[in-house]
């Protein structure tokens, strides 16, 4: 798999089997030359044992070629947030 760089993504983290990249406070999840990709803004962040952690996480589905969202949802976790997306992906695959 490439992203829209020709990079592979060996070089990036992967959850459940799909590049997972954080830019700042966008994550982009999903292979970005399939049909569909995630892509995810850490609207908030709240502090849990030192840590900063997202608790506010816009999620979207874009079509490929596209830059508006086929459907979007907010999160309270980031774990919602990627289980949704990985749900999004799954059903389009």
């Amino acid at each position: 798999m490439l992203n829209l760089d020709g990079v592979t993504t060996e070089e990036f983290l992967e959850y459940k089997g799909r590049p997972l990249v954080r830019h700042e406070h966008d994550l982009y999840y999903g292979d970005l030359s399939a049909k569909y990709h995630v892509h995810m803004i850490i609207m908030s962040e709240k502090e849990v044992k030192g840590t900063s952690v997202p608790d506010k996480i816009v999620v979207q589905l874009i079509p490929k070629g596209s830059i508006m969202p086929e459907k979007n949802i907010m999160s309270t976790s980031l774990t919602d947030a990627l289980e949704t997306a990985d749900a999004w992906l799954e059903r389009r695959v």
